[in-house]
């Protein structure tokens, strides 16, 4: 008999302001809370939440992209004793760049649909406040003699190959602005209170709604920000850019943490549990690592076929907004419909926690389809070296 895997509940933290990794500003409220804790109180309200029995939980599969610092010493398995959670459980940590969660989730599936579990734990973590973005580069020629020759002369930062997306598909200034404003838009108008848990600061005052969203953006507000990955090096190698990625047309840092209880069916029915929804599908795709972050397409195309579901049968679709070129590209490529393109806003407004994004897309998603009552929903998301993942859900 196939098993099948649920989602039996999926939450996230707010989404707290997350600290540059060069400059002066400051974190928002989070960067007071140690990402262990910060995920510890996210794992301990799932299990509340669904009045499980903790014993029953067979691993916690935790993405985490810079597993350094305060991030280190495997932080899924200091979490899940943090949360007071019985020291039985196990944990892993795991990182496929930007997807990590997304993976954790997968894998966490997939375990299920093989027999291997019957309750487990998918969770992700990142405080780019406490633990900022690059900390795990302790050098940073991170590339083989091989494969820089292979790419001669390099590969590019993530900004680059979102700029020449934009350059090879005519994608300009107002475009991408213009898309970012409405990420903020829906972003601010969404009630998102469902999917959200309270984190208690260190001071024992409670965080409740994200902060990242900027209500009243627009385009000719975004239109006065400059760009940011201009150099002369790359003005020589790319001179069919024309630069036109900024801070407001690009993901937040963030702080933040989400976690997803995931089960076979048939345990969760013998445990008086609803499911949410029903995991359909995985796929992975590896593509040009200059351009890097179009894997989102193959991976798709890959989870389609593989489900049968044609893509205007899909009611909702979350793509990591990493740049707004992204997002635009995916939907140019596939025909998409705009109004089921990350309709509650995405990580341009959110904010984009690296190791917590994939959770909290799959947290978005299950939420939104039950508030339209849409049947099945895809997520994908690009990531570093030109991977990508996707999943296709169906709400039981």
């Amino acid at each position: 008999m196939t098993r099948s895997a649920v989602i039996v509940d999926a939450i996230r933290s707010p989404l707290g302001r997350g600290r540059a990794p060069k400059g002066d500003r400051p974190g928002g409220a989070l960067s007071a809370v140690h990402p262990v804790e910060l995920l510890a109180q996210v794992i301990r309200q799932l299990v509340e939440r669904s009045d499980l029995d903790p014993t029953l939980i067979e691993d916690v599969i935790t993405g985490c992209v810079n597993q350094v610092g305060e991030q280190s010493g495997q932080v899924g398995r200091m979490a899940t004793l943090a949360a007071g959670l019985p020291d039985t459980i196990p944990a892993v940590s795991i990182h496929r760049a930007c997807g990590s969660s997304q993976q954790a989730a997968d894998f966490a599936a997939q375990g299920v649909i093989a027999g291997v579990y019957d309750v487990v734990i998918a969770a992700g973590v990142e405080s780019m406040s406490r633990v900022p973005m690059w900390s795990a580069l302790m050098d940073m020629d991170i590339y083989s003699p091989a494969v820089t020759r292979r790419y001669e002369p390099g590969l590019v930062p993530q900004g680059i190959s979102a700029e020449l997306i934009a350059a090879r598909h005519g994608m300009d200034r107002t475009m991408l602005d213009e898309y970012s404003a409405r990420s903020h838009d829906l972003a601010s108008t969404t009630d998102a209170r469902a999917e959200i848990v309270p984190i208690t600061l260190p001071d024992g005052r409670v965080v409740i709604d994200d902060e990242t969203p900027r209500p009243g953006t627009t385009v000719e507000s975004l239109a006065g920000l400059p760009t940011v990955f201009r150099t002369d090096e790359m003005e020589q190698r790319f001179p069919e850019i024309d630069w036109h990625i900024t801070a407001g047309n690009s993901s937040q840092l963030a702080d933040g943490a989400a976690a997803v209880l995931i089960m076979s069916e048939e345990r969760a029915l013998q445990l008086g549990l609803t499911p949410r929804a029903r995991f359909s599908a995985f796929a992975l795709a590896g593509d040009d690592p200059i351009t890097m972050l179009t894997g989102p397409i193959p991976a798709t195309e890959k989870v389609l076929r593989r489900s049968g579901v044609r893509l205007d049968d899909i009611d909702h679709y979350e793509v990591n907004e990493a740049f707004a070129s992204v997002p635009l590209l995916w939907r140019e490529h596939f025909g998409a419909d705009p109004a089921k393109l990350n309709p509650r806003g995405g990580a341009i407004a959110l904010g984009h926690p690296l190791g917590a994004s994939g959770a909290r897309l799959l947290t978005t998603l299950v939420n939104g389809l039950e508030h339209t009552g849409g049947r099945y929903g895809l997520q994908t998301i690009c990531e570093a070296g030109g991977m990508a993942n996707a999943t296709l859900i169906e709400r039981c």
